[in-house]
């Protein structure tokens, strides 16, 4: 018979193992449809921008593409740097 005395104290080195051994599976496969959705993203929108001409279009001045085009570019560079900034600095909590 088990009483709740028996849960109490420390886990067994293997069951540790186990549980950084699956957490480190389902972080890879996480990492794998991440770069899979990604590549498929950039697919389609590479696509789109050959379908629609949209970089021969910013020539014309009556196109407001390419403010659009400037608005992305400096949204992506703050994220740029936003990456940077906070690779650099040292991570505020501890991973086991």
């Amino acid at each position: 018979m088990t009483t709740s005395l028996d849960r109490v104290g420390f886990q067994t080195p293997g069951s540790r193992t186990q549980k950084k051994r699956r957490l480190a599976c389902a972080e890879l496969i996480m990492s794998a449809a991440l770069v899979l959705s990604i590549a498929v993203a950039a697919t389609a929108v590479s696509i789109g921008i050959a379908r629609a001409d949209a970089l021969g279009a910013t020539a014309s001045d009556d196109n407001p593409i390419a403010l659009a085009a400037l608005i992305g570019f400096i949204i992506a560079g703050m994220g740029g740097l936003t990456a940077i900034v906070t690779a650099g600095g040292e991570s505020a909590h501890q991973h086991d």
